[in-house]
């Protein structure tokens, strides 16, 4: 077996990116690593549930965790121009296998369409949602939060009143 070929068995493409935007994608990684880089602002963190994740995901993980939805790893990963050290390309958001992620992911996915690269790891049971394109993770951020208050409201309104 191939590295290529143990990577396919272990992550699942959930996302449906045309091949142009591929394309856009390398090239904007290309221009990035070329990029002159400085810091404008630092990474801001917070504790969120003993763990430090970015300041921009905080809404939306605990609005995923309200609805049912377990995360494991985040990072708002900031704009390379925010800080180009300490930050991640690409924002993400990973979230553990359940009946729950699922229908976030599957949501997610209709809302955001070509923004949103979607991962599933069959090891891990989990999923992996970051960014797609690079410098837009600030807009991933604020997707998230929306995408995760819509289906925490839809999971409320489904759910009997409880006394």
């Amino acid at each position: 077996m191939n590295v290529h070929e143990e990577f396919e068995e272990q992550e699942v493409l959930l996302s449906e990116q045309p091949v142009h935007l591929w394309r856009r994608r390398k090239q904007e990684l290309l221009h990035w690593t070329e990029r002159d880089k400085r810091t404008v602002s630092p990474k801001r963190t917070v504790i969120w549930n003993g763990v430090e994740v970015d300041a921009e995901l905080v809404r939306s993980l605990s609005l995923l965790h309200e609805a049912g939805v377990q995360t494991e790893f985040s990072c708002a990963g900031v704009s390379p121009l925010d800080e180009p050290v300490d930050h991640s390309l690409y924002a993400y958001v990973t979230l553990i296998q359940s009946k729950a992620a699922e229908q976030f992911v599957n949501d997610a996915i209709l809302r955001m369409r070509n923004r949103l690269l979607v991962t599933f790891e069959k090891g891990r049971g989990r999923y992996d949602l970051s960014s797609f394109f690079i410098g837009h993770n600030r807009s991933f951020c604020w997707w998230m939060e929306q995408c995760a208050l819509d289906f925490k409201r839809r999971n409320e309104a489904g759910k009997p009143d409880v006394l």
